[in-house]
């Protein structure tokens, strides 16, 4: 992906130029605050913007092919074949008033082109392979008659029943408890290492990226702030808001009784904001932050960060700075 820009509402710039890649059988996590481009992103890469919403410059290269150029008959071939999905909810992206191994077939058929008897075979063998018990009969079950981790492995069955080189996993292990995220995870990297499966994985929990997640994308206001390998990034970050989101989420700290804020909102979608778009919340902010564009420059192998004062907090360390400039 290269510069990508995408409006909605008839022009309001919601990703501003995001750029970043993902090899094959890596995992790459995008985090940030709700409304700070990470799904406009996904729903880009999967052809699936609503209505209002369009990509108007840069590129989504796949397979060597710029999917922001397709057509319809385009992406029925790439769609649910070579590029995955899995949301939050399961349960909304399920036909109610059909069986789920009736709606996992039916992809089957559709997508990979197997006969009825086939599909249903396989669709079995699929729903054993994501950990479900007595596949055969959870098959024949409805939507309504599964928990929440069952409907997820299900989804997950689909998004990867045609052997994708791709999945997108746009907060799908947000609604589940902690145990069957755990084993969602697990699942997540099986069929990473069995499979060779490229992940574009977003969440809003650290810890949940930090576990599955070979490199992560940090987004602000529609922006890539700072991206590079997991556990550098999370263990020294270079950009204030990164630091701030460790802060917040107290990453290994449980035993903490405190919890920490970040200080003001996130910026209206689309705001016109000359320079950093994180400088009003940011407590050491300096005057060239709000002079001019911020490109995302490169800082060590395979970082990169959008601070003017990034040589500074990677000295200095972020959680110092934050408390020498209050």
């Amino acid at each position: 992906m290269t510069d990508l820009r995408v409006t909605v509402g008839g022009g309001v710039e919601a990703v501003r130029g995001v750029s970043f890649d993902v090899a094959p059988g890596e995992s790459v996590g995008l985090v940030g605050e709700s409304g700070s481009g990470k799904t406009l992103t996904c729903r880009a890469v999967l052809g699936v913007l609503a209505p209002g919403c369009a990509i108007t410059g840069g590129s989504v290269e796949f397979g060597g092919e710029d999917l922001t150029a397709f057509g319809r008959r385009q992406w029925e071939a790439v769609r649910g074949v070579r590029i995955g999905a899995v949301f939050q909810d399961p349960a909304s992206y399920l036909n109610p008033s059909l069986t789920v191994g009736a709606q996992l077939a039916e992809v089957l058929r559709v997508k990979a082109g197997l006969p009825r008897r086939a599909a249903r075979a396989r669709a079995v063998e699929l729903l054993g392979a994501m950990g479900l018990h007595d596949p055969a009969r959870v098959y024949g079950q409805y939507p309504h008659e599964l928990s929440g981790g069952m409907l997820q492995r299900v989804l997950i069955a689909i998004a990867v029943s045609c052997d994708p080189d791709l999945l997108v996993a746009d907060e799908a292990t947000t609604a589940l408890d902690v145990t069957v995220q755990a084993e969602v995870l697990e699942l997540l990297g099986r069929l990473r290492r069995e499979r060779g499966l490229s992940i574009v994985f977003v969440s809003h929990d650290l810890a949940v990226v930090a576990e599955l997640c070979d490199r992560i994308a940090v987004f602000y206001g529609g922006e890539i702030v700072e991206s590079g390998p997991t556990e550098e990034v999370l263990s020294s970050p270079c950009h204030p808001y990164t630091e701030a989101l460790l802060r917040v989420a107290s990453v290994g700290d449980w035993g903490r009784r405190t919890l920490d804020v970040i200080p003001g909102q996130p910026p209206p979608v689309g705001a016109a904001i000359t320079g950093c778009r994180f400088a009003e919340r940011c407590a050491f902010a300096a005057v060239a932050c709000r002079e001019g564009e911020i490109p995302l420059t490169p800082v060590a192998d395979g970082r990169a960060v959008r601070c003017v004062r990034a040589s500074e907090v990677a000295l200095a360390g972020a959680g110092a700075l934050m408390g020498e400039a209050r």
